[in-house]
């Protein structure tokens, strides 16, 4: 698949530093098949974007951290929403199997359930378990100060994943791994344009609140949008919490009360297959009479593309797991770890969905 996001500085293919991990590759809450945690064609791999604004950066003596091995080490991963999700099925796989070829000693996993409290107490039960190191999915970018407090205190370092919270880095967490989500708003808009020939009565179905991936998306796709694209009018906006039947839902109601919206925008792929059963519900031809583009990538989107239901998907790669422990090796090696490690992602329209499907997860 070509990628059309900024250049990558390298990618994490066969081995990995120091840890000799073999490459395996925000959020939804639909029914789906639990993917492998690697493509079928073995591609598609996280990529590092090469970027200058990542913070101050962080080493394990500014940390105040103790040097780990992780070979043998207690690994805990605390996950943020059920693994039905394809993109969280997706992303626990692959930190299983980054944590095999690791040869980490036990890896402890958690599910939050998408409920912060439980979060801070999976979070301080793996600390009571005696994890040494902690990899969090984070349940919303605030609140989860109890947990990170405690793991200070234990001296168990953090690395979180795919959401960035607002605590302080190299104090609370050593690093977040994840998307640029404001960058894949802006190109859903330009992804938008495309399909639509530049004008479109849009309606916006939101993520969840109290996180930065809703936020960005949405500000990103905005931006966009009054800089270039004038003929694309957002005429309504409103959460569905990525999740398939609240997208459904909601795209019912919208469509409804603004029966002249031409395009629906998605935050994840979940809402967006939602709203291809709302259009179909209200005797539209999705991808035809109401465009639709989201961001994620999950194997049912792709396949909707190929059959002309979704007009455009935005990847935001789940793959986490390499990337995960390649940084913490680093970390203990006594490298400095930017404050953000930015993967670049992927995207499927008409023209390539049928040939890269076996990137989906």
């Amino acid at each position: 698949m070509t990628r059309t996001g900024v250049p990558r500085s390298r990618r994490l293919f066969a081995a990995v530093a120091a840890a000799g991990i073999v490459l395996t590759g925000c959020t939804n809450t639909g029914e789906e098949d639990a993917p492998s945690s690697a493509p079928a064609d073995g591609g598609d791999g996280q990529v590092v974007r090469e970027t200058e604004d990542t913070g101050e950066g962080c080493t394990l003596e500014e940390y105040g951290a103790e040097p780990l091995d992780l070979e043998g080490a207690v690994v805990g991963f605390s996950q943020s929403e059920p693994d039905t999700a394809a993109f969280r099925a997706a992303e626990t796989a692959s930190i299983r199997a980054a944590a095999d070829e690791v040869g980490v000693g036990e890896l402890l996993v958690t599910n939050a359930d998408n409920e912060l409290p439980k979060q801070i107490a999976d979070i301080q039960d793996l600390l009571n378990r005696g994890v040494e190191l902690l990899l969090v999915a984070p349940v919303n970018s605030d609140g989860l100060d109890p947990a990170l407090d405690a793991a200070r205190e234990a001296g168990v370092p953090v690395i979180t994943i795919d959401r960035k919270v607002t605590n302080t880095p190299c104090e609370d967490y050593v690093t977040f791994l994840g998307s640029d989500f404001y960058d894949q708003g802006a190109r859903a808009a330009d992804a938008m344009s495309e399909a639509t020939g530049g004008e479109a009565q849009v309606a916006i179905l939101l993520g969840s609140s109290g996180n930065n991936v809703t936020d960005d998306r949405n500000a990103g796709f905005k931006d966009q949008v009054e800089a270039e694209h004038p003929g694309l009018e957002i005429v309504a906006e409103q959460p569905a919490n990525f999740a398939r039947d609240e997208g459904q839902a909601v795209a019912e109601q919208l469509l409804q009360s603004n029966p002249d919206i031409t395009a629906i925008y998605a935050h994840n792929d979940e809402m967006a297959l939602g709203a291809v059963t709302a259009v179909q519900s209200a005797g539209l031809q999705p991808g035809v009479d109401v465009k639709i583009v989201s961001i994620d990538g999950t194997r049912n989107a792709v396949e909707a593309i190929v059959d002309g239901q979704i007009n455009a998907v935005i990847e935001s790669n789940p793959r986490f797991g390499p990337l995960a422990f390649e940084t913490a090796q680093r970390f203990y090696d006594g490298e400095t770890i930017p404050e953000d490690v930015i993967i670049e992602d992927d995207m499927y329209d008409s023209e390539n969905a049928e040939a890269n499907l076996g990137n989906a997860f």
